[in-house]
């Protein structure tokens, strides 16, 4: 059958020549995966592509057989274009690594709309955002626990993993805390050393509560860019 839906691209791979398998979030039947033909080839329209780039939020036209694991997207359109994600370096990493993070966490194929609108509210706030945005990636790991079923109930409880004890003097979590209660839009003052480690910290709270979730390999690249 024939649906529409809203969704949000998380990633995507090179299939044959000219086609992609791409994994959208989507509002009607959560997450879903699509095999979108001809995208790459010479005589595709060079804009086809940019719809599928990381968090791109879509109007979709899809086929839905449950008892298939890769569907087909029938028509496609921006829903809101970003103005500065796609073109800016930072944020565009920053994307890159929030879209590894949700395919590993994200498993459901069923509609969750709290979830989908969160995430669409999150990213259309993070385009906007111009300036110090440099802890939204963390923010966002931390407000998205809500969504997931392993919320902490208090900034401590971050550290309810093997090895937490490791880390973390006194500094770390007066700045943990600001964090854990802030919004997008309220700065807090970090330093790259301490993004860096807060990532790994969230990492690993995720690690522990998501059976399989593995390595984030963008975390290295993260972890330049503080």
């Amino acid at each position: 059958m024939i649906f529409k839906t809203k969704g949000i691209v998380l990633n995507f791979v090179k299939f044959r020549e000219s086609s992609i398998i791409v994994k959208i979030y989507t509002e009607k039947f959560g997450l879903k995966t699509y095999i979108v033909n001809g995208v790459r080839s010479s005589k595709a329209k060079a804009n086809k592509i940019a719809y599928y780039q990381p968090l791109s939020l879509l109007e979709l036209v899809i086929y839905n057989r449950e008892n298939r694991d890769i569907n087909r997207i029938s028509e496609v359109k921006i829903e809101i274009p970003y103005q500065h994600i796609p073109f800016d370096h930072k944020k565009n990493l920053m994307a890159i690594f929030i879209t590894e993070v949700l395919t590993k966490a994200v498993k459901e194929e069923e509609s969750n709309e709290d979830l989908f609108n969160f995430l669409r509210s999150s990213f259309m706030f993070f385009d906007q955002l111009q300036n110090d945005f440099e802890n939204f990636h963390i923010q966002f790991l931390i407000k998205l626990t809500n969504f997931l079923g392993f919320a902490p109930h208090k900034p401590s409880e971050l550290g309810n993993y093997p090895g937490a004890s490791d880390i973390k003097d006194e500094a770390f979590f007066k700045v943990l805390e600001k964090l854990f209660y802030s919004q997008y839009d309220q700065f807090i003052e970090t330093s790259g050393s301490f993004r860096t480690a807060m990532l790994e910290y969230i990492t690993k709270f995720y690690q522990f509560h998501i059976e399989g979730f593995g390595e984030i390999k963008s975390l290295n690249i993260i972890k330049e860019l503080h």
